[in-house]
């Protein structure tokens, strides 16, 4: 069997799932380690699989955002961010385009340098890399190495033609369609990117490996043997780049696990207090617009007196504590994969993770996007039925009362189907195919 290296960016969201497909993998006979940054060792441990010390960007996320040791720099492009998800979809897209130059190809030379200690020292057959993790990716085809590419959120994150780009949703919700004119600048100062990025990544193959090809579109450099999605295959998904092989696995969520004693004390509570429970969560980066949260909670607890409401509220569960009661529990973090079998319904940001979790546990979902591919994920669950979608920017009373009514109408009877189809695939499918269709490791010459 061969020897694999999973290589994840320090961000928890993507550590994850990442570390759920290592298990996967070694679960099926492989040689597995999983290489991250030093503060993520235990999802090593838990998956079974060994660790490999390695920090691959600036930036870091190990639960909650705010909480996590960051640079001066990056704490205040978080700042920014949060900041702007408020003022509207482009603008937070805007946003973090412009911090995309900081961030996405700090150290080139030093991912480089140690991508290559880690294939001379432990020689894998092939490697496994987030789609976002570019100087990662950049890295592995200078150096000639075998990988597959994991893709994280929207398989649109693997771009797919001439006019898709990196940073603007292939879609949008209804909700939050921009004007044209909006469009048009969110497109041009994505253009700037693609361009300046694939300049970057074209002097960086010319002076390390002249020898390998350079990439057309540094955004669409992938592995050319295989893409594992976390997400499901929806039909009306634009057609990926010709070459992989693309692996819809559908979910990236490990093995149901009970709850543990204090939260299922806790969720036995609620029922007895409320017929319906929300869990509601926007993410380890979103739990700082606690604005959202509290509207969110407050108007389920003023439209909906059968429910009560789970809240992960970050590192502003101190600002929310005038919520909790009897039928509002407020946490920095929650089991939110645990939990979800334990609830009626989710109101997320439309993250993939929570999206995908949500199908796989049958649970309906209104979705609040606030940033990067949640518009094109929100807008995949609202075309799928799986979901309702609000502007957080806009939420006014009894929206979110009104729209949990709807969910348990129009979109509960829906979902038993998709936890089925989800059921069918999964990480251990991912890793099966993967192990079927990646090539060994090249003999020396």
């Amino acid at each position: 069997m061969p020897r694999i290296v999973v290589v994840s960016p320090p961000f928890a969201s993507h550590a994850a799932p990442l570390s759920v497909l290592a298990a996967a993998l070694g679960a099926r006979g492989a040689e597995v380690y999983f290489a991250c940054a030093p503060a993520f060792e235990e999802l090593a441990v838990r998956a079974g699989v060994g660790f490999v010390p390695l920090t691959v960007t600036r930036n870091a996320n190990t639960g909650v955002a705010e909480a996590t040791e960051q640079a001066t720099d990056e704490a205040a492009r978080l700042a920014e961010f949060v900041q702007a998800t408020g003022k509207g979809a482009v603008e937070a897209l805007v946003t973090q385009a412009r911090h995309r130059q900081a961030d996405m190809l700090a150290d080139p030379d030093g991912v480089h340098a140690a991508l290559r200690a880690v294939d001379e020292r432990l020689r894998p057959d092939w490697f496994v890399v987030d789609q976002l993790s570019y100087p990662v990716t950049l890295a592995l085809h200078c150096l000639r190495l075998a990988y597959a590419t994991f893709c994280p959120g929207h398989p649109t994150y693997v771009l797919s033609g001439p006019g898709a780009l990196f940073g603007v949703p292939y879609d949008w919700p209804d909700v939050l369609r921009p004007e044209p004119s909006q469009l048009a600048g969110l497109r041009s100062v994505a253009e700037t990117n693609d361009r300046l990025f694939t300049e970057l990544f074209t002097a960086f193959v010319n002076g390390r490996a002249p020898q390998a090809p350079v990439p057309r579109r540094a955004f669409a450099l992938t592995s050319p043997s295989a893409v594992v999605y976390a997400y499901p295959e929806v039909p009306w998904l634009p057609a990926p780049p010709h070459g992989p092989a693309h692996l819809f696995a559908g979910h990236m969520t490990g093995p149901a696990e009970p709850l543990s004693a204090e939260w299922a004390r806790q969720m036995e509570l609620l029922r007895a207090r409320s017929e319906r429970v929300v869990l509601v969560a926007l993410g380890t980066f979103l739990s700082a617009r606690d604005d959202v949260l509290r509207a969110v909670v407050s108007d389920v607890l003023e439209g909906c007196a059968d429910t009560a409401v789970v809240v992960a509220a970050g590192d502003r569960t101190g600002a929310l504590a005038d919520l909790a009661g009897e039928r509002v529990v407020v946490r920095p973090t929650v089991p939110q994969q645990r939990l979800l079998g334990h609830v009626d319904a989710m109101v997320h940001h439309g993250g993939g993770n929570s999206f995908t979790e949500c199908l796989r546990a049958g649970v309906p979902a209104l979705v609040l996007p606030l940033s990067s591919d949640q518009f094109a994920i929100a807008r995949d669950a609202e075309r799928a039925g799986v979901g309702l979608v609000l502007d957080p920017n806009a939420l006014a009373r009894g929206d979110v009362a009104k729209a949990l009514e709807a969910l348990d109408v129009n979109v509960r009877p829906r979902m038993a189907g998709w936890a089925r189809e989800l059921g069918r695939r999964g990480p251990g499918w991912a890793a099966r195919h993967l192990l079927a269709t990646m090539p060994g490791r090249a003999p020396a010459p």
